[in-house]
């Protein structure tokens, strides 16, 4: 068994205004996003099956063609190869999303 710490991992910079901290099991992946305001994800897809929650903040979501505004506490999933993407409004968002397979590039 591993054990890890939020607050102890270094994070990654994939784009301005997005810091992502990951953690890789074998067949499961966490990533936890730190995303600033008015930060965009453009739309994108993967093979790879993602559910992910809102743990602080609001994000705008869009998988496939229904886009909803998630809050702290909302649970979604976007299927393997779905385009989606996401965008946060005038507040900075707290996204713990979840993987599987592990994405590589993640890692």
């Amino acid at each position: 068994m591993t054990f890890y710490k939020w607050s102890e991992l270094i994070p990654k910079l994939p784009k301005k205004g997005i810091k992502m901290k990951v953690v890789t099991g074998e067949r499961v992946q966490m990533v936890l996003f730190e995303i600033e305001p008015n930060v965009e994800f453009p739309e994108h897809s993967h093979p790879h099956e993602q559910m992910g929650t809102v743990l602080e903040g609001k994000i705008l979501l869009k998988v496939g063609d229904e886009e909803k505004v998630l809050e702290a506490g909302d649970v979604y999933i976007a299927p393997p190869n779905v385009k989606h993407s996401a965008k946060t409004f005038d507040e900075r968002a707290v996204v713990l999303d979840v993987f599987s397979p592990p994405r590589q590039e993640y890692k």
